[in-house]
């Protein structure tokens, strides 16, 4: 049981039909250097305690949820991040206790997205086990994006100098071009 949903948690990352979450972390984490590395994990880590968080209040009907209005704020979570970095100050890489509480409200956000198929699939199963199981599939899976992410902006970095904010703009542009489209979809 526990392999099932540490792959469930993985693949839910990992998924090209969700690229919301793939989205979410690249806007999320492109601003960054390998060399921070560490911060970019706590970010991580962050979204994945907010998902965890609405997964399990949801699962256990404490919370309920309305899709529509969950994939709109999804996709507004996405454009948010993405425009960050588009229109935040020069010079300023934010307050780490701020882009942390993001992560976290955020994931909050992301994980009530999933609730509702997570709740179908557990059935009878006792929640504890498989959403621990899960999140560290979750958990794990964001790390390889965002190692990966670090990595391919590493290179870039360094195969043409003085790219890393064009590239941060370039993506980040597309980001929110593509969440902004899923807003207006959802509304």
């Amino acid at each position: 049981m526990f392999k099932t949903y540490l792959e469930l948690g993985t693949t839910h990352i990992l998924d090209l039909a969700g690229l919301d979450h793939l989205l979410f972390l690249v806007a999320l984490v492109i601003t960054y250097s390998i060399a921070q590395w560490r911060a970019v994990l706590i970010l991580a880590t962050a979204f994945t305690l907010g998902h965890s968080i609405t997964l399990a209040l949801a699962s256990l009907d404490i919370i309920k949820v309305n899709s529509q209005w969950v994939e709109m704020l999804i996709a507004a979570s996405i454009a948010y991040t993405a425009a960050y970095n588009l229109f935040r100050p020069e010079n300023s890489t934010g307050s780490n206790r701020l882009k942390y509480g993001s992560a976290l409200l955020f994931g909050l956000i992301h994980g009530m997205g999933f609730s509702n198929y997570f709740k179908a699939i557990l059935g009878k199963d006792d929640l504890l086990f498989p959403l621990f199981a899960f999140n560290i599939g979750v958990e794990l899976a964001q790390v390889l994006i965002v190692l990966a992410v670090l990595l391919v902006s590493f290179i870039i970095t360094k195969l043409i100098p003085q790219s890393k904010k064009p590239l941060v703009l370039f993506t980040s542009a597309l980001i929110l071009i593509w969440s902004l489209n899923m807003v207006i979809e959802r509304i």
